[in-house]
């Protein structure tokens, strides 16, 4: 079996972050394989409020339904636009996010977390 070398670049805030194919191609197979589990995932993300976490998962989830340019083409995206987009200093506006989860076959819903906060 080929070992895939992990590849590190800077973002644009000066910060060195590791990339690990093999790990991006694994959680996409689980997420072709499971997509209860992809939603399941997302969801959790979204509740946590982490923003590189959900950009990860969106680029894992990318390459599990149809890859970058496929799902480019599906969410009337360029490619590089995508890529941008889903890139550690993304930061996709709510269109681009609906165009995405569209295309690879989930979307955005609201769901009440606990009583609204009383009004003062």
């Amino acid at each position: 079996m080929k070992m895939k070398r992990a590849e590190s670049r800077k973002t644009s805030k000066g910060d060195w972050v590791m990339k690990d194919r093999m790990h991006d191609d694994a959680m996409a197979e689980v997420y072709r394989d499971d997509p209860a589990y992809a939603i399941q995932m997302l969801n959790s993300i979204l509740a946590d409020g982490d923003q590189s976490d959900l950009l990860i998962a969106l680029r894992q989830m990318t390459k599990a339904f149809g890859g970058m340019q496929t799902v480019a083409e599906t969410a009337q995206l360029n490619p590089t636009q995508l890529y941008r987009i889903l890139s550690p200093a993304g930061n996709p506006a709510l269109s681009s996010l609906a165009a995405i989860l569209k295309a690879v076959g989930l979307r955005l819903a609201v769901q009440a977390v606990a009583a609204p906060p009383a009004h003062t």
